[in-house]
């Protein structure tokens, strides 16, 4: 069974297309969700990017434990690239160069999973 995370931000106001712009084009992770030594712990099963005005909404869906998936995602070379980028136009800057900044940032943006229906449930 597959989980969902989700993430908000906002991005400086009059920012808006350069951000769609970055996300149009930036690179795909590896979908294997492996640790630090290479096992695999999971999968990576999609990633949809919402936005309204100047606030994203970034939901994963993914197989395993989002203890697993965040440091993964953080060693994905178009992850880091694309992260790097969007710091020049998020609102309320971030420190995503230490696990503690990292993880503050995900404490502040985390969106709570309200209900997830499927057809076959």
């Amino acid at each position: 069974m597959s989980t969902h995370f989700a993430l908000m931000w906002t991005v400086r106001p009059g920012t808006e297309e350069e951000v769609v712009k970055l996300f149009e084009s930036y690179g795909r992770p590896d979908h294997v969700i492996k640790d630090e030594n290479g096992n695999v712990k999971g999968k990576l099963l999609a990633t949809t990017i919402f936005m309204k005005d100047n606030v994203i909404v970034r939901v994963i869906e993914f197989e395993g434990s989002i203890i697993d998936v965040a440091p993964h995602m953080g060693r994905q070379q178009a992850i880091r690239e694309l992260e790097e980028k969007l710091d020049a136009y998020i609102e309320k800057p971030r420190d995503m160069s230490t696990p503690e900044g990292a993880r503050t940032f995900f404490l502040e943006s985390a969106m709570r999973t309200v209900v997830t229906r499927r057809w076959d449930d």
